[in-house]
């Protein structure tokens, strides 16, 4: 209960979250408590009686120090030194002066040890009754990689009973527990997880929530168990920051690690991770939406994108100089263009610069202008995509650019309006109704932006957009057929379909806006404002499930495969009773949104190949 005990209490938990937040390293120990409480760490009630018995205790060091003119920390050993250090303190009596000391101690003691020495679980604590087959799986867990030391085992034992009695609570247990074995199976190593669970129960109820209810979600968290350190920081459930703070937040945490590529890159895929749950875990809770997921799962990739690039960038403009000519531009396309990511959703990306093909960089390396931006694509594909010991951001999907697989891996700016004007089928055509500039340089993405709009705005022949609408429609059924009522993707009338014909509609109003639900609702061209809401209502009630389904199932999810939270969640994001009824509902919908696209695409235009 001394000075060091109090040291220890605040330095210990600065070492826990000082790695995320500089604003914890701080040196002195009051000015440690202080931000501390500020942070959420400790109770500012804790981190004033800690800093108030703190600085009691300095005061008996000096004094001590002042009578012996020396660096020692021993009290008094006679009857004269206490009276006389009773005096100095101003004191009533030695006696009083000894309780006050022994209150301190006691005091302290009793708060660290309540930290540093978890209770153990009492004798007449009993573990509730279990199914035989939660028994047979919880027998195995002691084999697991999780549990092999015999520290992670001393742990388990401690905060099994209360484990077991929290899925006891679940809405299903033994499925929770089913889930739960596959979470601890897929641990490399347990004693680090294990003891965030003992220290912090409100990890041990997100753990049996998520359990119970989001299975994939529970893969990702064995995968990527280091973004449990996130939900104890005291910001985790707050309301979501936007994509500005959450890139200005990665642009200063790549900054502190400037000059290391490597470590640069590995500290931005630990906290697009630790973002990732947070946005898995708030939809899972309740807290947003699946309209909302889907923009915050947007937020976050854009950020990432915009803060990898500039890593990028710099690491290779020290090899190879600066940019060449204007420099370039990260596009998005496909759902990330549409602000339609959702947990396991890859990145259609596209990179376009400006430069004259006899331009070459200037570094100690320097390279002609195609061959720098080849590179540099290159380089920021494996930034995003290579798996490292802290996995990998995300998969990117290049096939969208010019000429497809076929042509370069980055696009020239001019090339890039030529072949949009002359040669570019009508599916890239629809393509460039979703795309955004979402990182690189700021007047060529303002071009782009310019350029998408005019060229968007030109006249279309609307019989040959509805041809080849037709023949992409049918070369996806044939291609990627409905696998069942739950497939809400695929099919005539799922979100593909819906999505494409949105597109067409915003191709022939010339209008640039990227999401669908503007799409459909600018001045629809080929069907009336009635249809036109009826296939935003599809559409909405498919992408919920689809968004809720990225938490449950790795393909297309099955209800009577789910537990009963799993179901729950799905029903809950649905806005439906029961399966019977959303089966039904989704049925209904899709065939009406068929019905709808089919007659839309088989009319004639007005006049045939008139703009």
């Amino acid at each position: 209960g001394g000075i060091r005990e109090i040291e220890f209490f605040a330095q210990t938990r600065q070492l826990i979250a000082g790695g995320r937040d500089p604003d914890l390293r701080v040196r002195g120990t009051c000015d440690a408590f202080r931000v501390l409480a500020d942070k959420g760490w400790v109770g500012h009630e804790t981190a004033a009686r800690m800093v108030a018995d703190y600085t009691s205790l300095r005061t008996f060091e000096h004094r001590v120090q002042m009578v012996q003119d020396a660096q020692t920390h021993a009290l008094p050993s006679s009857p004269e030194g206490w009276d006389r250090l009773a005096a100095m303190m101003a004191a009533p009596d030695p006696h009083a002066l000894r309780e006050e000391l022994a209150g301190i101690f006691s005091r302290v003691h009793e708060r660290a040890e309540a930290f540093f020495t978890p209770a153990l679980p009492q004798a007449e604590e009993e573990e509730p009754e279990l199914s035989a087959a939660s028994e047979a799986l919880i027998a195995r867990w002691r084999s697991y990689p999780a549990l092999r030391s015999e520290r992670a085992q001393t742990i388990f034992a401690r905060m099994r009973p209360d484990l077991l009695r929290r899925f006891e609570r679940a809405t299903d247990p033994e499925d929770a527990i089913r889930q739960f074995d596959s979470f601890l199976n897929g641990l490399p190593a347990g004693v680090q997880v294990l003891s965030l669970f003992d220290a912090n129960p409100q990890l041990v109820d997100l753990m049996v929530d998520i359990s119970s209810t989001a299975p994939v979600l529970a893969r990702y968290l064995a995968r990527n168990s280091g973004v449990l350190d996130a939900v104890i920081g005291g910001s985790f459930f707050e309301p979501w920051p936007g994509r500005e703070k959450l890139e200005q937040e990665l642009r200063a945490l790549i900054d502190r690690h400037s000059g290391d590529y490597e470590r640069e890159l590995d500290a931005a895929r630990r906290w697009m991770k630790e973002w990732h749950f947070r946005i898995g875990v708030h939809h899972l809770r309740g807290l947003a939406n699946g309209r909302e997921t889907a923009r915050h799962y947007t937020d976050l990739a854009e950020a990432t994108v915009s803060g990898i690039w500039s890593a990028v960038v710099a690491s290779f403009c020290s090899r190879h100089g600066a940019m060449p000519g204007r420099g370039a531009l990260v596009k998005g396309m496909g759902s990330l263009g549409a602000a339609r990511l959702s947990a396991t959703s890859d990145l259609d990306l596209i990179v376009i610069f400006d430069a004259d093909t006899d331009d070459q960089s200037d570094g100690p390396r320097p390279l002609p202008a195609k061959t720098y931006y080849a590179r540099l694509t290159k380089a920021l594909v494996t930034a995003l995509s290579a798996q490292t010991a802290e996995g990998a951001l995300y998969e990117v999907d290049m096939r969208l650019r010019p000429s497809g697989k076929q042509g370069p891996v980055a696009a020239g700016w001019s090339s890039f309006q030529t072949y949009q004007r002359e040669q570019a089928w009508t599916w890239e055509h629809l393509a460039l109704t979703r795309a955004r500039a979402i990182a690189g340089t700021t007047d060529l993405r303002q071009d782009f932006e310019t350029f998408r709009k005019g060229f968007l705005a030109e006249p279309r022949d609307r019989a040959r957009i509805l041809s080849d609408l037709g023949d992409m429609r049918k070369r996806l059924a044939e291609n990627k057929p409905k696998r069942g009522v739950w497939d809400v993707a695929r099919g005539s009338g799922g979100l593909q379909d819906i999505e494409l014909f949105a597109q067409a509609e915003a191709l022939l109003a010339g209008a640039a806006v990227t999401d669908v639900t503007g799409q459909l609702t600018v001045t629809p061209q080929l069907v009336s404002a009635a249809d036109s809401d009826l296939l935003l209502d599809a559409h909405q009630l498919e992408a919920a499930v689809k968004q809720a389904s990225r938490l449950l199932a790795e393909g297309v999810v099955d209800p009577e495969q789910l537990g009963r939270g799993a179901q729950a969640f799905l029903l809950r994001e649905a806005d439906a009773p029961d399966f019977e009824t959303l089966s039904a509902r989704l049925q209904e919908l899709s065939a009406a949104a068929s019905a709808i696209i089919d007659a839309a695409v088989a009319a004639k235009a007005p006049e045939a190949g008139a703009a």
